[in-house]
């Protein structure tokens, strides 16, 4: 018996880790950090750059640091600077300067001792080692406001106040600081503050539109062909966007749809796929909020459920939620409800995060709504229903 094909081609490039070539999007914010660092490609000894990087989670921070670290490192190269690019989790490292200077120290001194020394030591032995090895570095750190946290003004203040202790001596350590919220810079002193934020690159949240883009880089990347429809990554997208636009989230669970997809022996990644995905991260409805309903909107909600279940596709429109309805009011003997209560329907649904209902253009004037099961699986969805109806 042949082994069914998997839908990845290279699921590698979905790691949290993985940084792309390209990132659509930040084009402009990676060129801005060019700028900035061109004079270390010139003029690399006369001076240091401080930037801080600043988003919220899933808007590409780390991965605009690491890319340019990566493009900085092969352009130092060409132009025979040595060059070293260092990035460094503050959270790993519990926030504490020596420990993040001793991982610094490693690029050079593998071996630097783990204890004995303070920080200003530390500080010093990597000055020297940069002297020495005549080499330049961006000092990139992540989770920055973790550093603020555990060692407050003094830490920041000896890294951004390096150079004037060496005074005469080539300019070797510049600063990136990448953190969530500026506000945590307040615990700073003044002076310390000061110092630090004297460029800020803010990124913002992805629209859905921007986590498309993403996702169909990803996809071309990660995928075989033809196995991840548009549909799918609408919905990967939509999912992402109510999770505050983050790209981490969506990367995620577009590998997640593909494991169901290939655990089921599927050809292509199905919405299904997707919900399973989305529901083993996030808990989206509880058994307790299915009881609660009333009858009808649970046999509302159970003809929707068949429906997705029975047609695998993303979108259905609201007729046919309302034809899968009436089939279910057949089966118990019911007369369905009118259209205008079904739309109301629809409404709670969709506030309690179950449904999704949008009016989309038809033809030329022509508009309806159209429906689709987001985060949910639709045989979960139709089990639940299903027992809480036969309890009735």
């Amino acid at each position: 018996m042949a082994l069914h094909q998997s839908v990845f081609k290279d699921e590698a490039k979905l790691d949290i880790n993985y940084v792309p070539r390209r990132l659509p999007h930040r084009e402009k914010e990676h060129r801005l950090l060019m700028e900035f660092f061109n004079f270390l490609l010139k003029f690399p000894e006369r001076m240091t750059q401080r930037v801080i990087i600043t988003g919220e989670v899933g808007t590409g921070k780390t991965a605009l640091a690491q890319r340019f670290g990566v493009d900085i490192t092969l352009e130092a190269n060409k132009r025979g600077v040595n060059f070293r690019y260092v990035h460094i989790n503050c959270r790993e490292y519990r926030g504490k300067l020596f420990l993040i200077l001793q991982r610094a120290m490693s690029v050079f001194r593998p071996n630097f001792p783990k204890r004995g020394y303070s920080a200003e030591e530390a500080l010093e032995t990597l000055m020297q080692s940069l002297d020495e090895e005549n080499a330049y570095m961006v000092l990139a750190l992540d989770e920055f406001d973790t550093l603020i946290e555990q060692e407050g003004s003094e830490a920041v203040y000896k890294l951004t106040r390096l150079q004037e202790m060496r005074r005469g001596k080539p300019q070797r350590i510049s600063l990136v600081s990448i953190l969530r919220d500026l506000k945590s810079t307040e615990r700073l002193d003044d002076s310390a503050r000061s110092t630090l934020q004297r460029n800020v690159i803010r990124l913002e949240r992805y629209p859905k539109g921007q986590l498309a883009d993403i996702l169909n880089d990803r996809v071309a990347m990660a995928f075989e062909p033809s196995t991840v429809p548009e549909d799918v990554i609408d919905l990967v997208a939509e999912l992402a966007v109510s999770e505050s636009g983050n790209a981490r989230f969506a990367i995620e669970l577009l590998w997640r749809a593909g494991k169901y997809a290939d655990s089921e022996d599927l050809d292509e990644v199905e919405p299904e796929c997707v919900r399973k995905a989305v529901s083993s991260i996030i808990p989206t409805v509880r058994r307790s909020e299915l009881t609660s309903l009333g009858f009808h909107e649970k046999l509302f909600l159970l003809g929707a459920a068949r429906v997705f279940k029975g047609s695998q596709k993303t979108y259905a429109s609201l007729s046919e939620i309302e034809n899968g309805y009436a089939v279910v009011c057949e089966e118990v003997g019911e007369q369905p409800h009118s259209h205008t209560q079904l739309w109301k329907y629809v409404q709670l649904f969709s506030a309690l995060g179950i449904l999704k209902a949008e009016v989309v253009a038809t033809g030329t004037r022509g508009r309806s709504t159209r429906v689709s099961l987001p985060s949910i699986p639709a045989y979960e969805l139709e089990k639940e229903l299903s027992a809480a109806l036969e309890k009735r």
